[in-house]
């Protein structure tokens, strides 16, 4: 178990909610849409932005617990919830930027296929990303990404021109096919 000292640390590094199992929020932090998945973990991390999500990786670390990750929340096999580990939760993380002149969005990771089509949709512009918009998309898009439009514009992961990631050693980089390749391509 994790002591109430280094629960009080990683709260003082975390602009979003840390939620413990004793906390009334706790089963709808851990909630994915499979109802059959039941995993416990011990510290949830409500992550409101990228230094968050460097906190909590540094703090598993440091703690030698698992980490998992919910961004959209709908995970059917449940890997999003880990048992007695570290659950990254990225739902609250929302913002998307879409860029018509330029045919590109940046988007979190906490939202959904539907969030993001009504961005891009309200632009004039689609994805291939997917077909169920309940779907996150950073689990969508690094799972291949089928959808209606992948006969002639590919998957989602083929569209992906980079991402900000957080490394297992908890530092955040840019990943695309001029920084980082072998991570953006792997």
């Amino acid at each position: 178990m994790v002591s109430d000292t280094a629960i009080t640390q990683l709260r003082k590094h975390i602009r979003g909610e840390v939620v413990l199992p004793a906390d009334a929020r706790y089963d709808e932090a851990r909630r994915v849409y499979n109802a059959a998945i039941d995993r416990r973990p011990a510290v949830i991390a409500r992550c409101a932005q990228a230094d968050d999500v460097v906190a909590a990786v540094q703090f598993a670390r440091e703690h030698e617990l698992p980490v998992s990750i919910r961004g959209g929340g709908h995970n059917v096999a449940g890997n999003a919830v880990c048992d007695a580990g570290v659950m990254l939760q990225l739902s609250s993380m929302k913002t998307v930027h879409v860029d018509s002149r330029h045919r590109i969005a940046r988007a979190a990771p906490g939202l959904t296929l539907g969030d993001f089509d009504r961005a891009t949709t309200a632009r004039n512009l689609v994805t291939p990303m997917g077909v169920v918009s309940k779907t996150g998309i950073a689990g969508l898009t690094l799972g291949g990404g089928l959808g209606w439009l992948m006969g002639k514009h590919g998957l989602a992961c083929d569209n992906l021109v980079g991402a900000e990631v957080v490394t297992a050693q908890g530092k955040k980089i840019r990943a695309s096919a001029q920084e980082n390749q072998d991570l953006f391509w792997g």
